[in-house]
């Protein structure tokens, strides 16, 4: 097979572009590409394009242009994205291990620019500011100014790495969400090239370190978010590997009905999705119901993808994704895309008849709005179930509790609301919700209506074009009137970057043991998320944000309740203050407007006084500070070899924790405020840092020393071996005795004992933060088995080195009578293969022996190839300097 035979040219207003035309293959009589869905079109184009014979060979090509609905055994191909997106919370990590191989080439007398990107890296710092002013008119000056005293150190470093790296641009703090600032300006949908004079075109991919890269799914751009370490893979030029995925198609059907959001409509698929299980599946959305969709509501359902577990949540090409570039300032690139997706059969006209592995059917009507909660994004709850679902989740009932608010006398009780934030790319990439939020805002404040003194109201959209539209439309002083301030251009409530509540509430909440709770427009409620003394997390429309911080509570049924009273007592009901559409309509179409995208992207990169007054020299490799507390060299690559370590079974390793269902990568590896009793703590005042300025763990990335302590660090973790007891706490054996799980690690560690982690269902569910694998790995944990894996999580674990392994024959901890006291021995580790089936020996304290078979989750030779170098980057590393 000759890539040449396959190249066509298109003509786009006079400029002529070679491209790999896909339905060549079809002409040849090779494969059927009118029977596939979009997205695997667009990986036959990816392996079509790259065939070289080497990397890609005519087998991989064939493979996929023949995709199945199922696969008996998984499939591996060699995938090259076009690109990499990265947030500085996971990309801080990701440029302090490049550096550490920079410094790992250089100790072996190479050149260490032999570590540099080549495929275009964008990194878009938006994770680390927090509300910690709000209400005021300066508070996002004020948010900001703190933001760089605290991350100065990290923000240095990035701004080093741009200089220092090929192919890597940093759009500065305080200028948007990454997934929002992808989906408007930086998303291509279709990338182009000149070489030798030559113009060819192709599908804008890639991959995002962030699990909510899935946005750009939304405008038909292929991406969903991996593992840093595996994007520092794709970005030194290593292909991802991956297993060809069943595609499960989304049949939408009629249209929403007036007065229900976007957000309802993800959180109804959410819920859908989670129930048939599409972990590890794409999703691709069909039918005449899409075209009743915008792409902001599109984007709105393709960013929760993780939260219903699949790869991808995929809408392809139509007309509507022509017109968003149009109104986005792309109009130019809206030609060659249109052109481009028609010949390749790419563009969907929804006369199309692509096989699915499955085809599930929403009927866009069925959907009413509904918040999710308490802690899970697919616990959907219909407005008129949320008072009686809350009074099950709340302890004995207690009175109103008063607090004193700097003079202002008020009481919260069980239910109060103390937090309401409007964040998130999830929503605020959407006009319609967010120019209804303003509307609702103003209706409110029209009947008089306030905000309660107890909630923290905070507006952090994830693009300043947001802000020109409000104010274009004259809404933000109604929000304002309100309480939602502007507080931050970047995730802030989201990620659990919510700030501190007033000192009288996190002790009234304390001393009364109170369930109060938290309404955002974000796409993650985990436990101890959002804030630690919060218990109760919901996610809703912006709408329903600021109506229920009226309320002041979550307690009640807005279908039937007023919301609150006018100054002259009179009910005012949710009915009384709800927009229309055909009103909403018509200011997004005034308001939102072509020349403020133009506008503000195209001064992203420009960065604030802040950014600017950072002077960082340019070098090949990193100045390390040995008294930084934020950046700290790795040990990833210490006594580093050309050959890899021979593999071994594990023998005699000790339960580190026992652990059940649902455990999220939050509760592996906390993103939020660092107590300081706990060992990341306590690292930091030996360090001579004060609590007060520790920061976040999800700021501290890039030093693995409070990493590795704050791994199963959530306050909120559930560790079986302590039960009841909450928090990061395990039983040291044979001892017995109680203690944290650091510190039992380093004690198993003295001991050269290995450990193992015992999971349940979905272990690693939610963000993709790698040094939830990372720090397990540290701690000395050689496998971690459970019932089942999240996506990321598994990938993230493989490239530690860490064996995830499954339980065969639907077995569970339960069903084997194991209770973490066992000595484990793993065998059949030497001799690995992908998926293959290993010997667990559990030994009881009364030396009864427990036999049980697990899966290696080793899915491709490539995998095994990670895992017996000892990590991916381990092996990228050996394969680059066998490069001569």
């Amino acid at each position: 097979m000759d890539p040449k035979e396959f190249i066509t040219q298109i003509d786009v207003d006079g400029e002529v572009y070679e491209v790999s035309d896909i339905t060549r293959l079809e002409k040849k009589g090779i494969a059927d590409i009118q029977r596939l869905p979009f997205s695997v079109k667009i990986l036959v184009e990816n392996l079509l394009r790259k065939l070289d014979g080497r990397t890609v060979k005519e087998k991989d090509v064939i493979n996929i242009a023949r995709w199945q609905k199922k696969y008996e055994q998984p499939v591996e191909i060699p995938f090259h994205p076009a690109r990499v997106l990265m947030q500085d919370f996971t990309g801080v990590p990701a440029v302090v291990d490049l550096a550490a191989m920079r410094d790992a080439v250089k100790d072996l007398g190479e050149d260490p620019m032999k570590i540099n990107p080549l495929v275009p890296v964008d990194l878009i710092v938006d994770h680390s500011v927090q509300v910690d002013y709000y209400g005021t008119k300066d508070c996002l000056e004020k948010n900001v100014a703190k933001e760089y005293e605290r991350n100065r150190e990290r923000y240095a470093l990035l701004k080093w790495a741009q200089k220092s790296f090929d192919n890597f641009r940093v759009v500065p703090p305080n200028s948007g969400i990454c997934h929002q600032v992808n989906l408007e300006y930086i998303g291509r949908v279709v990338m182009t090239r000149n070489s030798n004079g030559v113009q060819s075109a192709y599908p804008d991919t890639l991959v995002g370190t962030d699990s909510h890269t899935t946005m750009i799914d939304g405008i038909g751009v292929l991406g969903w978010g991996v593992g840093g370490i595996e994007a520092e893979a794709v970005m030194l030029g290593q292909p991802y590997y991956m297993s060809i995925p069943q595609v499960v198609g989304v049949r939408l059907t009629g249209e929403l009905k007036k007065g229900v959001t976007a957000t309802d409509l993800v959180l109804v698929i959410t819920e859908l999705l989670r129930q048939h299980h599409v972990v590890e599946k794409f999703v691709e959305y069909f039918g005449p119901g899409v075209k009743n969709l915008t792409v902001p509501d599109r984007a709105t359902v393709s960013n929760m993808t993780p939260e219903y577990g699949a790869t991808i949540g995929f809408f392809p090409v139509d007309e509507k994704t022509i017109e968003y570039m149009k109104l986005t300032h792309r109009g130019s690139r809206a030609n060659l895309v249109e052109t481009f997706t028609r010949t390749l059969g790419l563009f969907y006209t929804g006369y199309e008849a692509p096989e699915y592995t499955q085809v599930l059917e929403l009927d866009l009507s069925s959907i009413t709005p509904c918040v999710a909660g308490p802690a899970r994004p697919q616990d959907r709850i219909e407005l008129p179930g949320l008072r009686e679902k809350f009074a099950g989740l709340r302890s004995a009932d207690t009175k109103a509790c008063s607090v004193n608010l700097d003079g202002e006398a008020t009481s919260i009780a069980h239910g109060s609301i103390v937090v309401a934030a409007i964040t998130s790319c999830t929503n605020t990439s959407n006009p319609f919700v967010l120019i209804g939020a303003g509307l609702l805002a103003k209706n409110a404040v029209d009947k008089g209506l306030k905000v309660p003194a107890f909630v923290k109201t905070s507006l952090a959209p994830g693009s300043k074009v947001v802000i020109r539209y409000l104010n274009d439309a004259g809404l933000m002083p109604y929000l304002e009137e309100l309480g939602f301030h502007l507080a931050a251009f970047g995730c802030t409530t989201c990620i659990g970057n919510s700030g501190p509540l007033h000192p009288e509430i996190e002790k009234a909440i304390a001393e009364n043991d109170l369930t109060v709770a938290s309404i955002l427009s974000g796409n993650r409620n985990f436990e101890a998320r959002i804030h630690q003394s919060i218990k109760a997390n919901f996610l809703g429309s912006p709408m329903l944000v600021v109506a229920f911080a009226i309320a002041g509570r979550i307690d009640i049924d807005l279908t039937a309740e007023p919301l609150g009273h006018d100054p002259n007592g009179a009910p005012v009901f949710l009915t009384d203050i709800w927009p229309g559409e055909d009103e909403i309509k018509n200011l997004v179409d005034l308001h939102v407007k072509s020349d403020f995208f133009s506008e503000e992207y195209g001064k992203i990169f420009d960065g604030d006084q802040f950014w600017n007054s950072l002077n960082v020299p340019e070098s090949k490799t990193f100045h390390w500070d040995p008294k930084s507390t934020y950046i700290k060299k790795p040990p990833f690559f210490e006594n580093f070899g050309p050959e890899p370590l021979k593999t071994s079974d594990v023998t005699d390793a000790c339960a580190l924790l026992m652990l059940g269902d649902s455990v999220t990568t939050d509760h592996i590896s906390p993103a939020g405020a660092i107590p300081a009793d706990y060992p990341a703590g306590k690292y930091l005042i030996a360090e001579n840092i004060l609590p007060d300025a520790f920061n976040s763990y999800g700021s501290r990335r890039g030093n693995h020393e409070v990493m590795m302590r704050g791994t199963f660090g959530n306050i909120r973790i559930k560790n079986k071996l302590v039960s009841p007891k909450e928090g990061s706490f395990t039983i040291k054996f044979p001892d017995k005795s109680e203690m944290y799980v650091y510190d039992a690690a380093m004690k198993y560690l003295f001991e050269s004992r290995p450990l193992v982690v015992l999971g349940g269902k979905e272990y690693g569910t939610g963000s993709s933060r790698d040094w939830a694998a990372k720090g397990t790995a540290l701690l000395g944990v050689k496998a971690v088995i459970a019932s089942s894996f999240e996506r990321i999580h598994r990938s993230n674990l493989v490239g530690m080195g860490v064996l995830p392994l499954v339980f065969k024959n639907d077995k569970t901890v339960d069903m084997l009578g194991l209770t973490g006291s066992e000595n484990f021995s793993i065998s059949g580790i030497e001799d690995m293969h992908p998926r293959k089936t290993l010997s667990v020996k559990a030994v009881k304290e009364n030396n009864q022996e427990v036999y049980f078979d697990v899966i290696a989750r080793l899915d491709t030779e490539v995998e095994v190839d990670y895992f017996l170098n000892g990590g991916i980057l381990q092996y990228v590393l050996r394969r680059i300097l066998s490069e001569k």
